[in-house]
């Protein structure tokens, strides 16, 4: 079913048919375009295809109920507003779903007044949230301090803003990798948003969430009755993005079969659904990322050499948060704002404490980590000051590699440091120049006084 123009996209759950019948023609009636669904797996499905404004969900329903629907739809896009509905007697239960997130809640029976209010006050608040983040982000790249949904100004990220703009015009396709956590998915959308595509779709695909034969159908599409459960005919992502972005997340888990059909669409940039022979032609520009070695995949025989060179046009690594020197604590205060503003606290800011703690930590978990950890703090703090104590992990030792600060000469600090910083990045003086904005011939002269070559 096509998607109805300029009007606000709304998706109604409920396992009772006479329920979600009657709420679809009431939308309908009230100027929405609206999809239905029996069950939450249903809804996600649906959710990934026709973008929905709005999610209306009941919460007791057979497969995936409404709490674990609105888990997974926050998974997909943290911003897409859920009101849920529920039986009279049951309020404690919509309750709870809006303590996990949910905006809204209704009773049986609906009011569809009542309704169609909360669903535009809903996409009101999002309107506004995204406006208020847009006016953050020009602030930002006007200070030279962000890109698009990405922040930071360390040196290290300055360089990926300077790569990603050089390569936003172009139709090349681009590799980033980097851990899990670092913000290669946003990375992705800034080069996007950046190019002459920016108005076209965006698709994102999770290429490890899938099993081989579900990833198939969901890069090409099926025909109806191409395999069992396939009662209608489906595009696939290549086909939403046409004209657009495709962003690969996780490339590195596809498997040998799948490698080399993507690479014939890289190549030829056409392909058939999953049991049909029609060849389709796309348009599309593919960004891929993983947290793997591809290089070393290659080596061992595990991924295709010609595919990796495909989508090894331009590479972009992202650096982890250990590596980003002061960029921690910028980013805990522009998550801060954010859920403060979510959770209508009064929080200030952070104790000088907290700060600290914040720029020890070595965030394993990379901008991921630090995102949730703040979350939590905001929601578990009773102050108007975030401490050290409200912040859900260890306190770094002061002590690391023998470097005791204060206590420590710089010539010390600048030892450990450079060669921590090498050792972080495999030995690469280059990485290790960019990372600690100094020059190579520096890194090179210093570990000649350490005795190391």
């Amino acid at each position: 079913m096509a998607q109805e123009p300029n009007k606000p996209r709304i998706i109604v759950v409920d396992d009772e048919p006479s329920a979600r019948q009657g709420l679809e023609k009431l939308l309908r009636h009230e100027g929405f375009d609206v999809r239905i669904e029996a069950d939450g797996a249903a809804a996600l499905r649906t959710a990934a295809e026709f973008a929905p404004d709005v999610v209306v969900t009941d919460l007791r329903m057979p497969k995936m109920d409404g709490m674990e629907l609105l888990k997974r739809l926050r998974e997909q896009d943290r911003d897409i507003p859920v009101i849920v509905v529920t039986a009279f007697g049951e309020v404690a239960s919509a309750v709870a779903a809006m303590q996990a997130g949910a905006d809204d809640y209704q009773t049986k029976p609906v009011e569809i007044d009542g309704l169609v209010l909360a669903i535009r006050r809903a996409m009101e608040r999002r309107a506004l949230r995204n406006e208020a983040e847009n006016l953050r982000r020009q602030l930002r790249e006007r200070d030279g301090s962000g890109l698009q949904g990405l922040l930071g100004t360390s040196p290290a990220m300055q360089q990926v803003y300077r790569t990603a703009k050089q390569v936003a015009g172009a139709r090349a396709t681009v590799l980033l990798t980097g851990e899990s956590g670092t913000g290669k998915g946003e990375l992705a959308r800034a080069i996007h948003a950046l190019g002459p595509r920016a108005k076209q779709p965006f698709i994102a695909l999770h290429c490890a969430a899938l099993a081989e034969s579900l990833l198939e159908s969901e890069l090409f599409g099926h025909e109806k009755g191409s395999f069992t459960g396939a009662d209608r005919q489906r595009i696939g992502r290549f086909e939403q993005a046409d004209k657009g972005t495709l962003f690969l997340d996780e490339i590195g888990e596809i498997s040998p079969t799948l490698q080399v059909k993507l690479l014939r669409v890289l190549q030829e940039r056409t392909f058939e659904r999953v049991g049909g022979g029609e060849s389709i032609k796309v348009d599309v520009r593919v960004i891929a990322a993983t947290n793997r070695d591809l290089a070393k995949e290659v080596r061992e025989g595990r991924f295709r050499e010609d595919l990796f060179y495909r989508l090894n046009v331009v590479h972009i690594e992202l650096p982890p948060l250990r590596l980003r020197g002061r960029d921690s604590l910028l980013l805990a205060e522009h998550f801060l704002q954010r859920f403060v503003a979510e959770n209508h606290a009064s929080i200030r800011g952070f104790s000088e404490r907290a700060q600290a703690k914040i720029a020890r930590h070595s965030w394993p978990g990379n901008v991921r980590e630090l995102e949730n950890a703040i979350e939590r703090a905001v929601v578990l703090c009773d102050a108007d000051v975030i401490d050290a104590d409200h912040l859900p992990f260890e306190q770094a030792p002061d002590v690391q590699g023998g470097v005791r600060i204060p206590g420590a000469t710089m010539a010390e600090i600048e030892r450990h440091a450079i060669l921590s910083t090498l050792d972080a990045v495999g030995g690469s003086t280059a990485r290790a120049a960019e990372i600690l904005d100094i020059s190579v011939r520096t890194i090179q002269y210093r570990l000649h006084t350490y005795g190391r070559r």
